[in-house]
């Protein structure tokens, strides 16, 4: 199809793509058969309506030959009463319309020609009168030419409908088996394509049929070997992340122990202490960031209606007159994963207070919820240093720490990037902007369900 700008538009679809093409091939097919019977039964059809025509002529000209010249009128009127034949004088002023340029008409005149002399001549209309006309000569001499008309029907071809709703019939019956046809080639595409979505989405799903066509048993069997590979891995994952959990964070709270009960410098004590806590931190960070699901596609069976202004009233009665939250007067309902979101939100929190909103001079930071448009927007707002606008998204990668001062050699600069993958994950977007008169403001940006 093509459209109003000249681009040939296709349908997506392989399945639509498939039909669309042998639907077209069909319909040329049947038109090239069409044209060709057409062609074959010219000849024929058109000698049977010469002789027709030079059969009638030559009895008319027989039976105006043999009778008597007082009794020919009585001849003509009987032939135009019994047989639908006319006589008429042939007149060199009379209106002559030439048959069509067609390739029948065309071959009877010739015919007609060869065998009634090149005198003869074929009209479609005389003298405004239609019908089929064909001048003979009867008597020699300039006044023996006259015109025979016949109905012109005796010329055309009545299709008969009930051949027309045969043709339609059989048409939709090969159309139809050529879409089943497609249907079943394409049916183990569109499987894949969806086992295929699926593994995208982070899911696992069922291995595929493999009693599939020939040419697409190696595309499904290594797909289920991927899946099953998939599979093993985030099994793997499971477990390494279980064992990271249980034999590092063990030392570290022994460690902790021990320096409570040793090392006698409360100010090496809190140092020391400190960077075991980074350290664990840093440790769940990576847990978090390697969590399973974390950055599964969010789907309507993974999602939750969830009040945020609660979810955020709960979050900011945490951390007291650190954080100042005024929630919205009506609830504003989300569909969300609520541990995923709580934990990115907290990430941000964390983080702005650590660079911005802690100690007496400091200002709190700021928490709101607001709903411009069809998005809903969660802003977590502070006084710190900011980050530069050109640093903005290097910092949602993952191992990203800033060169200014906000960002400190703490960390695995997994924080950003954490929080973006969650919230990609559910659908929404990590803005983070500078605030007038120094800081910044991320904010999460979710839409309206």
């Amino acid at each position: 199809m093509v459209t109003k700008s000249g681009v040939i538009w296709l349908p997506k679809s392989l399945l639509w793509r498939a039909f669309l093409l042998i639907a077209t091939l069909m319909l040329l097919a049947v038109a090239a058969w069409l044209a060709i019977f057409r062609e074959a039964e010219l000849e024929p059809r058109a000698r049977q309506l010469t002789q027709m025509l030079v059969s009638m002529t030559n009895l008319t000209r027989a039976a105006l030959l043999a009778a008597r010249p007082e009794h020919r009128h009585y001849l003509l009127a009987e032939l135009s009463d019994r047989e639908g034949l006319h006589i008429y004088p042939a007149d060199d002023n009379d209106r002559v319309v030439p048959p069509p340029p067609l390739p029948l008409p065309r071959r009877i005149e010739t015919l007609l020609q060869e065998q009634l002399g090149p005198a003869t001549r074929l009209a479609f209309e005389l003298n405004d009168e239609p019908g089929l006309f064909v001048r003979f000569r009867i008597f020699p001499g300039a006044d023996g030419d006259f015109w025979l008309a016949l109905p012109r029907e005796r010329l055309e071809r009545h299709l008969p409908l009930q051949w027309l709703g045969w043709g339609a019939a059989v048409l939709l019956l090969s159309l139809a088996g050529a879409w089943l046809i497609v249907f079943l080639i394409t049916r183990p595409l569109r499987a894949l394509e969806t086992a295929a979505r699926k593994v995208g989405a982070g899911e696992t799903p069922p291995p595929l049929p493999e009693h599939v066509p020939r040419e697409i048993t190696a595309v499904t069997l290594a797909f289920n070997q991927m899946s099953a590979n998939l599979r093993q891995l985030e099994d793997d994952r499971h477990l390494l992340l279980a064992g990271i959990s249980h034999d590092l964070r063990t030392p570290l709270t022994r460690l902790r122990m021990e320096i409570e009960l040793s090392v006698a410098e409360p100010e090496a004590r809190a140092g020391m202490a400190a960077d075991i806590a980074e350290m664990d931190r840093t440790i769940g960070q990576f847990l978090d960031f390697a969590r399973p699901g974390e950055g599964a596609t969010a789907t309507a069976a993974t999602l939750a209606a969830t009040d945020l202004s609660a979810l955020l009233a709960e979050i900011a009665a945490r951390y007291g007159h650190n954080l100042s939250f005024n929630p919205p007067t009506t609830p504003v309902i989300a569909h969300i994963r609520p541990d995923t979101l709580r934990r990115a939100i907290i990430n941000l929190i964390e983080n702005a207070l650590r660079h911005g909103g802690q100690g007496e001079r400091c200002a709190p930071v700021e928490l709101t919820l607001t709903t411009p448009g069809d998005e809903i927007v969660i802003a977590i707002e502070d006084r710190g240093p900011g980050i530069a606008a050109s640093e903005i998204e290097r910092l949602k990668l993952p191992f990203t720490r800033g060169e200014a001062a906000r960002t400190g050699a703490a960390g695995a600069g997994l924080g950003l990037a954490i929080v973006e993958r969650i919230v990609r994950a559910q659908n929404g977007r990590l803005e983070l902007l500078s605030r007038e008169g120094g800081g910044l403001a991320a904010r999460i940006v979710l839409p309206v369900s």
